[in-house]
């Protein structure tokens, strides 16, 4: 497996550095993707020169979006696996060597990071969408996952190719992992630490992105009877 770390980020100046540091103590290869910040984030960025890359645009467009790009750098790289992270400090990156024992068993599987939704400074509202999600994810691909929503995965960038996608924002990373069972990509969920410290800064919008997700869901209904079931069943008659 030839490993890197993407790190997508939007104005995360405070905690940018922290988790670019932390990280380069386990992979270095790291791709920070600057999803249109207007901060200190490139300041910051040109601090590291070479010994990270970037990728920088403009326009704000959306962490799926940010992902995708950071997906394709990698490949163009020769990168085979990408480890994601976000860059507000909620992950730990000791767990990262965990991520790649976990890909080194399977190389080609998508393996998520599950955080414990039941410890104590657990956004409430993290902990319903979470719910919300992993319900109609078992709906719409008869798999169960512990933790849907979480940015913190090991992605098989070469089972992955180039996955269609139609969102852009939050819930591209609920499309991924449905795409990706309907694939027949294996899901495996490991255990990893969070912390959501009082002063995080965060971009999800609770009623936006919970409304995109819905209508994400609801097109992913749709499409599983049409399209992801029958896909599953000829990727199981084939194994």
């Amino acid at each position: 497996m030839n490993i890197c770390a993407i790190i997508p980020t939007y104005n995360n100046e405070r905690t940018l550095s922290w988790v670019i540091d932390e990280v380069l103590c386990y992979i270095p290869s790291v791709i920070v993707v600057n999803d249109g910040s207007t901060d200190g984030t490139g300041s910051i960025l040109a601090e590291y020169g070479n010994r990270i890359m970037t990728v920088s645009y403009l326009t704000n467009k959306g962490k799926g979006y940010a992902l995708c790009k950071g997906f394709r750098y990698a490949l163009s790289k020769g990168f085979t696996h990408a480890v994601t992270i976000d860059s507000d400090g909620q992950h730990f990156a000791e767990n990262i060597p965990a991520f790649i024992e976990a890909a080194a068993a399977r190389p080609q599987a998508l393996v998520i990071g599950s955080r414990n939704l039941k410890q104590t400074n657990m956004p409430e509202k993290n902990t319903f969408a979470n719910r919300f999600s992993n319900f109609w994810f078992t709906v719409q691909t008869a798999q169960r996952l512990p933790d849907t929503q979480t940015g913190y995965r090991l992605y098989p960038l070469l089972q992955m190719g180039r996955m269609r996608l139609c969102t852009t924002r939050y819930e591209t990373e609920l499309e991924i992992l449905v795409r990706s069972a309907w694939r027949g990509i294996p899901l495996i969920p490991i255990p990893v630490r969070v912390h959501y410290a009082l002063n995080r800064v965060t971009h999800f919008r609770p009623f936006w992105d919970f409304v995109r997700i819905s209508l994400l869901n609801t097109v992913f209904c749709l499409l599983a009877v049409v399209y992801g079931y029958p896909r599953m069943l000829v990727n199981f008659i084939r194994s």
